[in-house]
């Protein structure tokens, strides 16, 4: 099964780091889903929970107050 990396970080350092097969998140326009192969994107993220859906079938949940996600190739 295919997974994407992905990186959660702060002024202060990493808050997550690893493999996920989705991820959902609240974007400034509403809710995104990232799946693997995503096309490349830079978009600002609202205050809120993003889920973590890891390769194992487990989800983390981390709380953001807002930021910027890019997605690259």
């Amino acid at each position: 099964m295919a997974t994407l990396h992905v990186d959660v970080v702060s002024a202060e350092g990493s808050i997550f780091s690893g493999a996920a097969k989705f991820v959902a998140l609240p974007g400034e326009a509403g809710e995104l889903g990232i799946l693997p192969r995503h096309t490349p994107l830079i978009s600002r993220i609202k205050a809120g929970s993003v889920r973590i859906e890891m390769a194992d079938g487990t989800e983390e949940f981390v709380f953001v107050a807002g930021g910027i996600l890019e997605v690259q190739p």
